[in-house]
Formats: C-alpha cells, sequence, structure tokens
C-alpha cells in the first residue's frame, strides 16, 4: 500500500456541516373560522378557549373578526396540526342557545403565503 492509500484510508471523512445543518421547516398553514348566524358569541368564545386555549378576551376579538369579515384566523401551524383542529371544531357540537342551530361552525384550513 502506498503513503498515498494509507493516508486516505486513516484520514475520517469529515460530515458536510452545509447538509447536516439545513432543517426542513414545514409550511405554515391557517386554521379558518367561517361566519354563519347559527352561533353565538359566547359559543363561540367557549369553543376557542376549549379548542384553542383563547382567554376571553381574544376569543371575543376572533367571534367579531368573524362577524364582521366572514372569516378569521384562528391558528397558524402545521399542515397536520391545522388538519387536527379544524376537525376538532367540525365536531365541537351545536350551539344551545340557538334554538335552530344544526351543529358546528365551519372551519377550513389554507396555507399561509
Amino acid at each position: 500500500m502506498s503513503d498515498k492509500q494509507r493516508t486516505a484510508t486513516l484520514e475520517p471523512a469529515l460530515p458536510d456541516v452545509n447538509r447536516d445543518q439545513q432543517v426542513k421547516r414545514q409550511s405554515p398553514y391557517h386554521v379558518i373560522l367561517w361566519d354563519d348566524d347559527d352561533h353565538s358569541y359566547e359559543y363561540v368564545i367557549k369553543m376557542l378557549k376549549s379548542l384553542f386555549g383563547h382567554p376571553y378576551e381574544r376569543g371575543y376579538e376572533l367571534a367579531a373578526q368573524v362577524d364582521r369579515n366572514g372569516r378569521t384566523i384562528c391558528l397558524t401551524t402545521t399542515l397536520e396540526h391545522a388538519e387536527l383542529k379544524r376537525d376538532q371544531i367540525h365536531a365541537f357540537g351545536g350551539d344551545k342557545l340557538i334554538q335552530h342551530c344544526k351543529g358546528s361552525m365551519s372551519a377550513s384550513i389554507e396555507p399561509d403565503h
């Protein structure tokens, strides 16, 4: 074995620092709550506290936004977490304060561009 071959086999390969340090980030997604006339502010505030941990004041702000704008962003997160939260909104149930309420509020997810 030549000196060149011996040196090549004894020197450890250095890691590719740039490749090892690159972290792939997931694209963020918004959880969108859609307005309707079948749910009270109290319902929206209670749901947002239960599912998202929003305090009363933030829940009221979001309830007012959805009422005023037709939609509001409840949360921006990873795709998987956004899907879970959307599904939890859909499963939350109806508003007992509104007699003609037929079920949960509508929600969707969309990418944050």
